[in-house]
């Protein structure tokens, strides 16, 4: 079992930059891939980044891609999101994940990343 904390998330205008961190507990936080995913209003969930367990390999959604990035700090049990030039569409409630491959166990509360343009 692994349990998942984000934070960071806030109200910022377009151009603005936000950092994302999802601290985890429990089973040993190397042990999983992790990713970021999101879910606007109206909207499905969407994947915006994953990372593999050694934080050797990331990938991006097209969205995202350029102006996001994922990493982590398997020393502090931590998983980041740095977000830069924010845009309006990329307001949601952000949700981090761990899992084995593509496959995603356990979830976050989730944090409101908001942009106001």
């Amino acid at each position: 079992q692994v349990q998942l904390v984000e934070s960071g998330g806030g109200l910022v205008q377009t151009g603005a930059s936000l950092r994302l961190s999802c601290a985890a507990s429990g089973r040993t936080f190397s042990a999983y891939n992790m990713g970021w995913f999101r879910q606007a209003p109206g909207k499905e969930r969407e994947f915006v980044a994953r990372i593999t367990k050694s934080g050797g390999s990331t990938r991006y959604s097209d969205s995202v891609q350029g102006r996001f990035t994922i990493s982590r700090d398997n020393a502090k049990n931590t998983l980041y999101l740095q977000m830069n030039n924010l845009k309006p569409e990329d307001t949601a409630v952000y949700y981090c994940a761990a899992g084995v491959a593509v496959s995603y166990m356990y979830w976050g509360q989730g944090t409101q990343v908001t942009v106001s343009s």
